[in-house]
């Protein structure tokens, strides 16, 4: 059971880096099928906007539908115009947040220092990409959990899978981000439905 728990849980974001827009539905709706409730298409993928206005068509009424690696005010627009409802970022501007919050879209900006996690809280945001993970660790969040508001969710984001997602979910961890242990460029839909099962099971096991 986690051992903290806010009012914004996210739980799992499957991350697509790479997925092209022919693939992006059947990919999606194996992740939906195995209970995935969030899905990120980065932007540095090909022809990002066309997979993410794809998949919010497909699956936009069950699952919530992101854009990755937003770097840019002109980027927000631009996902939200796709479809997107999250704005997912590799680092902390207070710009790209103001944008996601004065849409009414979810930041998720990328944070490695406490300096940077209380930098995106003060823009208006409530959940914090740890990234990369590796480089906080659980006693790290933690450590940020005892010091920043109550409600506002960690997520470990890179290098997170199946070795250590249960850690990560037991010390508090609001959800995480999956990439490469999920889905890599090529991975056919059944391939990563088999993937996304696993770790959803492991997920819950740990949160239920």
């Amino acid at each position: 059971m986690s051992v903290r728990a806010t009012a914004t849980q996210t739980g799992l974001i499957a991350i697509l880096r790479g997925v092209t827009p022919q693939e992006i539905v059947a990919v999606g709706s194996a992740l939906v099928e195995a209970g995935f409730t969030a899905i990120e298409v980065p932007l540095n993928s090909p022809e990002p906007f066309e997979s993410i206005e794809r998949l919010a068509t497909a699956v936009g009424e069950v699952c919530v539908v992101g854009a990755g690696t937003v770097l840019s005010v002109d980027d927000v627009i631009r996902s939200e115009a796709a479809g997107s409802r999250i704005i997912v970022s590799p680092n902390t501007d207070a710009d790209v947040i103001g944008a996601a919050v004065a849409r009414k879209l979810r930041p998720y900006p990328g944070a490695a220092t406490p300096t940077e996690a209380f930098r995106a809280v003060d823009a208006g945001a409530r959940s914090i990409k740890l990234f990369p993970s590796d480089s906080v660790g659980p006693t790290g969040m933690n450590a940020w959990q005892a010091v920043l508001p109550a409600e506002v969710e960690l997520l470990p984001v890179g290098g997170v899978d199946r070795t250590n997602l249960a850690t990560w979910a037991a010390a508090g961890a609001g959800g995480a981000g999956l990439g490469t242990c999920l889905y890599r460029p090529g991975d056919s839909a059944d391939t990563v439905r088999v993937r996304a099962l696993d770790l959803m099971n492991i997920w819950s096991a740990e949160t239920a």
